[in-house]
């Protein structure tokens, strides 16, 4: 199981799939998710490429396949087809090797109700829809991430729970203040208050993913201030850095070597797991391997 992998050692994710596939084509805003169905064998190099490197847990490319989201492209009856593939090309991507798969739910993409025209009860059956047909093809857990809104975060891990996925793992998005002195989602949520409402709505693993601003050293503080208020284990995806555009494309040049050292304080913040967000590459979770087989040997995870 996951979560008793968990216990025993720190755990190496994968990185980025999404600006991986902008490589192979993808077009900024295209529908990346349709290409579990029409483009399996790039999703499947670019997983194999981060098994290679080094991941033992896989995030099955799913982030945008809920009803909801699909339906701005036109294929808003394909969630259980495109989530499917997804997972099986996850597990694929490990070509018999031990490893666990996550499917992946992202937010709807529309505010809730008052503040947006998304109603609770379409966001559950949104959630609920894709988290079933994920549990069915036999994922490991859900990751609910990059999220912003409590409300929303709670809607999915409700979603999860209730068609009985395994584990249940909850990351949340924060953005650096303007001041550069803290930390906050869009909706005005600090770390210590997700982490009080994660905890109580029933997640097992507490994360923290992607945010403006918000590299390795900001996760490890984020991490930091979930741990003073829960006793839950803790997962940190940070970004390459800050994105940059160059010309129509949007770029992330943090080194490597460098997210690699800054990877040690997330580990001293007490990490359980650790991938990589946005702009992340199979090259960056290849010195990931390093540190984090370095820190497991050491009995620090």
């Amino acid at each position: 199981m996951l979560l008793e992998a968990l216990r025993q050692r720190v755990l190496l994710f994968d990185g980025a799939v999404g600006t991986e596939l902008q490589k192979m084509g993808l077009e900024p805003g295209g529908c990346g998710e349709r290409w579990n169905v029409e483009h399996p064998e790039r999703i499947l190099a670019v997983q194999r490429a981060y098994v290679e490197a080094g991941s033992e847990c896989l995030i099955a490319f799913t982030f945008g396949a809920s009803r909801a989201r699909l339906a701005e492209y036109g294929r808003g009856d394909e969630v259980e087809a495109i989530s499917r593939a997804g997972v099986r090309i996850a597990r694929d991507a490990f070509a018999g090797r031990p490893g666990y798969v996550l499917g992946d739910l992202g937010p709807l993409g529309a505010l809730l109700e008052p503040y947006g025209d998304l109603s609770e009860t379409r966001a559950r059956e949104a959630y609920t829809e894709q988290a079933a047909a994920l549990v069915d093809a036999n994922v490991d857990g859900i990751i609910i991430e990059t999220q912003t809104s409590l409300e929303e975060l709670g809607i999915a891990v409700a979603a999860a729970r209730d068609v009985g996925a395994p584990c249940i793992i909850g990351s949340v998005a924060f953005d650096v203040t303007r001041e550069g002195t803290d930390l906050h989602t869009i909706m005005g949520v600090d770390p210590e208050a997700a982490a009080r409402y994660m905890t109580e709505a029933g997640v097992d693993v507490l994360g923290v993913n992607c945010g403006t601003e918000v590299n390795a050293a900001w996760s490890a503080v984020a991490l930091q201030r979930y741990r003073s208020v829960s006793d839950l284990p803790t997962m940190a995806q940070p970004n390459a850095g800050q994105p940059t555009l160059e010309g129509t494309r949007v770029v992330y040049k943090q080194a490597p070597q460098v997210m690699a050292e800054e990877l040690r304080g997330v580990l001293a913040a007490g990490a359980r797991a650790v991938g990589g967000c946005c702009g992340t590459t199979p090259e960056h979770i290849r010195h990931f391997r390093a540190v984090v087989d370095a820190w497991n040997a050491e009995g620090t995870g």
